[in-house]
């Protein structure tokens, strides 16, 4: 719910994907997520209906096993209650929503070459890659991911802390302490690990400030249909505008409009107690004690 607007007309969110897959799997993070972007789209008409698909796929799929990977890499030979591990989880869910950021720019991007009119108008998103790259990477690579940062590796910092059973639902096997690590070095992978993070921040960095340079010479809408500057919602949108009438609280609001701030705690509420339904029905009240003394990660899998 907590969108930041950012220059250029996008706006950018953390999504915690990562945090529930290092809590408890990234396949649970799948469940997780989608559950939540189900929810959003149906009673909220937020991401929407008919982006359900590509929003459950880079957001609920890719970004918690990239992020996952990630934190595998950087936490070889740690501890559970390990700085590094925290940092880890953090460096996971910036890398994570970046590459989901990406796939989304790529989804849009190559909108306007395969979905076109005769006379080439896009019939759905506009813009090509050459602008939606740029757009999503100077968000993510810097508000969002920044907040996803903050987010996944300030709560398993404060879990090492305050509940480590938590933790070790998805950590089975791993010692507490690093007094009781054996006497092996992970440095290798994590030297390579933070390089290869250093060439994915610096060549989407890199992208995005050549494309910003385009686009105030005018260059950049050489490669742009000339119908890019629309005026109306294109045909292709248009078809399907009104497809879901349905929301419950759309944009979180009232449909008149009034009393926005009511509105938006009440659609807090109303996702907050959705969602918990969801997990109580899949769940059936199980308590979260049974849950992390059921076996190893494998076995739940």
């Amino acid at each position: 719910m907590f969108n930041v607007p950012i220059p250029g007309g996008t706006t950018a969110h953390a999504v915690g994907a990562v945090l529930i897959a290092v809590l408890l799997g990234p396949w649970a993070a799948v469940v997780c997520v989608s559950v939540a972007l189900v929810i959003q789209a149906l009673f909220f008409g937020d991401g929407g209906v008919l982006a359900l698909g590509a929003n459950t796929f880079n957001m609920a799929l890719v970004m918690p096993f990239v992020g996952y990977g990630v934190y595998l890499l950087l936490t070889r030979n740690t501890s559970l209650t390990s700085r590094r591990r925290a940092i880890a989880a953090g460096l996971g869910g910036y890398v994570g929503l970046n590459v989901a950021a990406l796939c989304a720019a790529t989804e849009l991007g190559l909108q306007p070459v395969l979905f076109h009119s005769a006379n080439g108008t896009p019939l759905y998103a506009p813009y090509h890659l050459s602008t939606t790259i740029p757009a999503m990477a100077l968000a993510h690579l810097t508000v969002a991911g920044f907040s996803e940062f903050v987010l996944t590796a300030g709560i398993v910092a404060y879990l090492q802390r305050a509940n480590l059973p938590l933790l070790r639902i998805n950590h089975s096997g791993i010692v507490d302490t690093d007094a009781e690590l054996a006497p092996q070095s992970g440095r290798p992978a994590l030297r390579w690990a933070l390089i290869g993070i250093a060439t994915m921040i610096c060549s989407l960095a890199a992208r995005a400030a050549r494309a910003r340079r385009c686009l105030r010479r005018g260059f950049a809408h050489r490669s742009q249909p000339a119908q890019v500057r629309l005026h109306a919602i294109p045909s292709g949108l248009q078809h399907y505008n009104g497809f879901w009438k349905h929301t419950l609280l759309g944009d979180y609001g009232f449909s008149s409009g009034r009393h926005a701030n009511i509105g938006y705690v009440l659609s807090a509420i109303v996702g907050a107690l959705a969602v918990g339904a969801v997990i109580f029905f899949f769940v059936g009240g199980r308590p979260v004690s049974d849950a992390a003394t059921a076996g190893s990660p494998g076995d739940a899998a």
